[in-house]
């Protein structure tokens, strides 16, 4: 009776235990699901999601539109384009190559492709073009996107025009994220298999994973669930400007679906598409924690010191954003696709997943005002929009995000439009709400400028000047207004060139062009920053100072980018 009785408690104890997990379990989903929501509800995200735990599948849908004209809801099948998660299937298929031995990671890119200018290709290594520090510019830039985007292009023949300058660093000294290495990777894929890329890529990966809703796009082909791309302006959303899918190629051409990029994801735990010693070599990380078409870093959770090891690697093009991120010490994936091009929050997303997986707290986002105000603005007027602001302030303080940043850029949301009178409107309410900050005097500044009125926008400027001195947008607009020039000594730009680690994977790479100099972030376009003083810089299209800092003896040592009141220190690593 006693062993009988034994049995039972033990057998209850299991299976209130078992429950006990499960509602865990359930309790994440739920929190996840809802944060999800949120963020679409607040026009933040819209798209497909997938979260893996200990390498199982807890939650996978859709939210929001795959096509807003006919109202198509967004499914787990739903087809959207990666931009460079590419990257990664790229990297894998070079990797295949090295251990078949049709590759050597140090042969140089002319062993692959003899046409390629020789004086420049016979320096640079497969593995460079692998891990970004080949030298090579990227082609990706702001000219790139404004002239040549919407015209198709044969590999080699888009090599020869746009993926062969002079290089812009001794190859492995340093690294720059860079689209062209990895279309010329693509290209050497081709010229070795004598096959298109697509079909190699289908051949070796995407059918032996049963990846069946996965593949190079193809603007004319008919590609069923395939996702529509959108991007939000201030009147509401918009067809996503038209890209030819050649350009991206192997740097940024597929699309993908969440459940064939968890099959991915479970096979690089396996060595079926790719060996161990090849893993190792893709999953190490070089400069910048870059390794082969992914980024490697320990990611801090809580206060507690939790860190993990993350692996990870977003996409962006026209319309769409991606972010695939794997977490290996505990087989937690999570998977975010957007067809909004609503990247900028896909981190902040991630994050809060993990901390959910590793019951750690987490922020749940807040409604934008400057959205929510934005349609009032436009319609109604300035007057209108500040009643709102005033009384949602008052009866929901903690729904919204009232932040000065937000309120500007409400402003700059009319200064766009041309309605100059409301945006000056908007502006002098945030010097109310803000008066201590420099920005706010800036942007009102800004927005006289543009009506014309120097005298206002030069008190206001000046105003600026009064609470941070060392404002390079308010020095440079006064003395712009009161007719002085500034200039620099081109030697001493030339000590400022060099590469700046802003965070782990995010890296300031600044060049002298001539008489100009310019910055180019991870993955973005380069754009020229105008001196103010020896040491301060402006950087205007995104109102942004920096600052470069000298040690005692005189070099430099580490820049300062301060933009919307951070200041991020950023040290030269070369």
């Amino acid at each position: 009776m006693e062993i009988m009785r034994t049995r039972k408690i033990l057998g209850f104890l299991f299976i209130s235990l078992m429950a006990a997990s499960a509602a865990v379990a359930q309790d994440k989903v739920q929190k996840i699901d809802e944060l999800l929501k949120t963020y679409h509800d607040y026009g933040q995200f819209n798209g497909a999601a997938l979260v893996a735990e200990n390498g199982k599948v807890i939650l996978k849908k859709g939210y929001g539109k795959a096509n807003m004209e006919w109202d198509i809801p967004v499914q787990t099948d739903t087809k959207f384009r990666i931009g460079s998660v590419t990257k990664q299937f790229t990297a894998a298929l070079i990797l295949q190559m090295v251990e078949e031995g049709k590759i050597k990671l140090d042969g140089k890119l002319t062993d692959y492709l003899p046409d390629y200018r020789k004086d420049t290709g016979d320096r640079v290594t497969i593995h460079q073009l692998l891990n970004h520090t080949s030298g090579i510019p990227s082609y990706t830039n702001a000219k790139f996107f404004r002239e040549d985007s919407r015209d198709p292009y044969s590999p080699a023949d888009f090599v020869k025009k746009f993926s062969s300058g002079d290089l812009e660093f001794e190859p492995g000294t340093k690294f720059a994220y860079n689209n062209s290495a990895y279309f010329i990777l693509g290209a050497i894929i081709e010229k070795i298999s004598g096959k298109p890329y697509a079909q190699v890529l289908k051949e070796k990966i995407l059918d032996p994973l049963g990846m069946t809703n996965t593949g190079y796009d193809v603007h004319g082909t008919i590609i069923k669930h395939r996702a529509a791309g959108y991007q939000k302006t201030s009147d509401g959303y918009e067809n996503a400007p038209y890209l030819d899918m050649s350009l991206p190629y192997a740097a940024g051409s597929m699309y993908s679906t969440v459940e064939d990029l968890y099959k991915w994801d479970q096979a690089l735990y396996e060595d079926k598409i790719l060996s161990a010693e090849s893993k190792a070599k893709m999953f190490t990380p070089g400069l910048e924690g870059y390794g082969y078409g992914l980024f490697m870093e320990d990611e801090q959770h809580g206060k507690d010191g939790l860190k993990l090891k993350v692996i990870q690697h977003g996409g962006g093009i026209n319309g769409f954003n991606s972010l695939f991120t794997r977490y290996p010490e505990k087989k937690n994936l999570v998977v975010l696709l957007d067809n909004v091009g609503m990247g900028r929050f896909h981190g902040a997303i991630t994050k809060s997943i993990s901390a959910i997986l590793n019951g750690q707290p987490y922020e749940m986002p807040k409604r934008s005002i400057a959205q929510t105000l934005t349609p009032v603005a436009m319609q109604k007027g300035a007057s209108a929009a500040i009643a709102e602001y005033k009384r949602l302030k008052t009866e929901k303080p903690n729904d919204y995000d009232f932040s000065e940043s937000e309120v500007n850029s409400l402003g700059y949301a009319l200064l766009g439009k041309d309605k100059t009178a409301d945006a000056i409107e908007i502006f002098k309410f945030n010097v109310e709400l803000f008066p201590a900050s420099f920005n706010v005097y800036d942007s009102l500044g800004e927005a006289y400028l543009k009506a014309g009125d120097k005298k206002l926008a030069l008190e206001n400027y000046k105003k600026s000047l009064e609470i941070k001195p060392d404002s390079a947008t308010g020095i440079q607009a006064v003395r712009e207004i009161e007719g002085k020039e500034f200039k620099i000594d081109p030697k001493i730009l030339t000590e400022y060139a060099g590469q700046y680690e802003l965070a782990p994977n995010f890296i300031l790479t600044v060049t002298i062009e001539g008489e100009k100099i310019m910055t180019q972030a991870t993955g973005q376009s380069k754009i020229e920053i105008v001196p103010v003083t020896e040491t301060l810089f402006n950087v205007p299209q995104v109102r942004a100072n920096i600052t470069f800092v000298r040690d005692e003896s005189g070099k430099v040592t580490s820049l300062i980018l301060d933009q919307g009141g951070r200041k991020m220190p950023a040290k030269k690593i070369n």
